[in-house]
């Protein structure tokens, strides 16, 4: 990953907007943010998305700092809007096998190849993810300076909170509908009471913990 190409300065009060707006005078256009969601969960996917904004998208902020309905809002708004839109979804299996940071840039990975609109330059939340044939610039809080990236931080939450949503139907026992899938208080209850499913990431240490304790049960 590079830095901003020289000349591309933001001024701290440019906004949310500021990078996108720098980068194109620059010839670096379009821009893609790439982020992702459920890294810290124990159970369920772990789900990628990359956004290439057209136009600004009201209300856009930061998927963690909304509320549900507000990140739902905006969710349908970039659906709409966007110049393009990819996700990814990587099952909970796949994660253990290949490690979660592993899984993670390759979930970004493929986000991006799978945009039909090739970007100019990309922006990712946190950390730099090598391989792309394109500059790009990793970011600290992406998501809540770069506009980009906090579409994709929203697009990913929204897809992955809707997929916990699904599979609450199939393994009622966990309430993957409220917690979604992260290792809240009634989850570990759960986990001790039940042991894991298969949505469970079995290389967590609370999962490993839960797996042993239903195997002394036995």
């Amino acid at each position: 990953m590079t830095t901003l190409a020289k000349g591309a300065t933001i001024r701290r009060d440019a906004g949310l907007y500021g990078y996108e707006r720098a980068l194109e005078r620059q010839g670096l256009h379009p821009v893609a943010g790439v982020d992702e969601a459920g890294r810290g969960a124990c159970a369920g996917p772990l789900v990628a998305a990359a956004v290439v904004l057209e136009r600004p998208i009201a209300g856009l902020a930061d998927s963690k700092l909304l509320t549900e309905k507000r990140r739902e809002a905006c969710f349908d708004l970039i659906m709409r809007r966007a110049a393009d839109v990819s996700v990814v979804v990587i099952p909970a299996a796949e994660c253990d096998r290949m490690g979660l940071q592993h899984a993670n840039i390759a979930a970004l990975r493929r986000a991006l190849w799978k945009l039909e609109v090739r970007p100019g330059y990309v922006l990712t939340d946190g950390f730099p993810v090598d391989g792309l044939g394109v500059p790009g610039l990793a970011m600290w809080k992406g998501d809540r300076v770069a506009a980009s990236i906090a579409a994709a931080s929203v697009v990913a939450k929204v897809t992955r909170d809707r997929l916990m949503v699904r599979m609450h139907d199939d393994f009622p026992a966990y309430d993957f509908a409220t917690h979604k899938g992260y290792s809240t208080a009634a989850h570990q209850a759960a986990l001790r009471e039940h042991g894991p499913c298969n949505e469970h990431r079995k290389t967590y240490v609370n999962v490993k913990a839960a797996m042993r304790g239903v195997t002394d049960e036995l």
